[in-house]
């Protein structure tokens, strides 16, 4: 990538809006913005930095849009280059020409998170943090958003940084005993080396949270079951607060699994309304039945839902005695006369928790909200929570622990390779170690513009 010129795109979302904004970055953005903007008033020089200055887009002598400008000069900016931003009407034509003249006028299109990308590389930021800014941007729900605030905040890299040290220190006394081995015995060096080794996996084992980590990104995944006709898909929409799925007094009308999601203490929920499980010659049907089977196997949590107004027959009943993993029973139609009760459910299952609630009745919903507001809840410590941070720790972890059995069996200079490799594994968090493999993979998730 070349570093020394100058970069332009939209930064703004795609589509009609109130405002849209081209942002520029490199040594040449002040000269391109005043090649395609007029200040209002006399004098044609740029703006003073950091000062919003109203005036026109221009294409030579034809004037496009009012509008409003702004430089940031290096390197008080996003990119700590000099930055300049152009904010018009958010027309698609108007937005597009603007782009086009910076274009014309010596810049060139920017790459997805390239922006992002120059702040990282010319230091503003850690990787950790370049990547909260995406994870800011795409977050959809409250939690999402928490865990970009703490990573941008430093969350992760404090983490890192401190178990990096660490590790240094460790590495250090190592290498001291490896060069010097006259001077310096393995059990000055490398004395500590089992002890500060079983402290730095313990302190990174404790550091992730694989089961928020899930919850944030992924959201929780809950399946309704049951046989045809019980209501799910009527459960479904109320849920959710929308008809999402076809609702019908025919039994098999729901053939294939319909999602939808709701959000529940800032997590988002992914609720699958699955086909009604029986034993049927439909060829259609059986697909559905099988696709029902494994959306509840692969679900965090299972809703298995009875027609509390039919009694129960044997397709509920073998149900409940084949129900496993997490979940609840829930007893649907209650605004009808009652054939079935908690208590016969128990009788059955005594060891799964049993609610009843009525599709029709928004409030008896909320004892159902409660039960999967249990599923999604996590600490408010700080936590290595991202997916590629995840991987990296795993991936120091496993080399710790090499290290941690080979000096068992051999000389403490044996380790020495897998030590690096946890360093090398732990310094891509933070990017202080990072090649352009790992920088496109990371800012290619990027929007263009940022």
């Amino acid at each position: 990538m070349i570093k020394t010129d100058t970069i332009a795109a939209i930064a703004t979302a795609p589509g009609m809006g109130g405002i849209g904004i081209i942002r520029m970055s490199g040594p040449e953005a002040p000269e391109i913005l005043m090649r395609v903007f007029k200040p209002a008033g006399a004098g044609s020089e740029a703006p003073e930095s950091h000062k919003m200055v109203y005036g026109k887009l221009i294409d030579g002598d034809r004037t496009l849009d009012e509008c409003m400008a702004v430089l940031m000069r290096a390197p008080r900016s996003y990119t700590r280059e000099d930055v300049a931003e152009i904010q018009l009407h958010g027309g698609n034509y108007v937005i597009h020409k603007a782009l086009e003249l910076c274009l014309k006028e010596g810049a060139r299109l920017a790459e997805a998170g390239e922006f992002t990308r120059r702040a990282f590389l010319n230091g503003r930021v850690d990787l950790s943090r370049a990547e909260a800014v995406m994870d800011m941007i795409s977050a959809r729900g409250e939690q999402e958003h928490k865990a970009a605030v703490r990573q941008m905040n430093g969350g992760a890299a404090s983490f890192v940084r401190t178990f990096s040290e660490q590790l240094y220190g460790l590495q250090a006394g190592l290498a001291a005993c490896i060069d010097y081995p006259e001077e310096i015995t393995d059990e000055e060096g490398a004395g500590t080396l089992q002890e500060g080794l079983d402290k730095l996996i313990c302190g990174l084992e404790a550091a992730m949270d694989e089961h928020a980590s899930r919850l944030i990104y992924q959201g929780l995944h809950v399946a309704l079951i049951g046989r045809p006709n019980v209501g799910k898909s009527s459960l479904l929409n109320a849920l959710l607060g929308e008809d999402r799925a076809i609702v019908t007094d025919i039994p098999g009308t729901t053939r294939d699994t319909v999602q939808g999601e709701m959000m529940l203490n800032g997590f988002r929920v992914q609720l699958t309304d699955t086909a009604g499980i029986r034993e049927t010659m439909d060829p259609v049907e059986k697909i559905g039945v099988e696709r029902s089977v494994k959306a509840r196997r692969e679900a965090d949590a299972s809703l298995l839902i009875i027609d509390g107004s039919a009694p129960l027959n044997e397709d509920d009943r073998s149900l409940l005695l084949s129900f496993t993993g997490e979940g609840a029973v829930v007893i649907n139609k209650t605004d009808l006369p009652q054939k079935v009760t908690e208590d016969a459910v128990s009788r059955i299952r005594p060891d799964i928790q049993c609610m009843t609630v009525s599709a029709l009745d928004t409030e008896s919903l909320q004892p159902l909200r409660n039960y999967l507001s249990g599923f999604v809840s996590v600490s408010d410590q700080q936590a290595i929570t991202q997916p590629r941070h995840l991987a990296a720790v795993k991936r120091a972890l496993f080399h710790l622990k090499e290290a941690r059995r080979t000096i068992e069996l051999f000389t403490p200079d044996v380790a020495a390779t897998d030590l690096q490799a946890a360093q090398e594994a732990l310094s891509e968090i933070t990017g202080d170690r990072a090649d352009e493999k790992l920088l496109d993979r990371v800012f290619s998730q990027f929007c263009v513009g940022k």
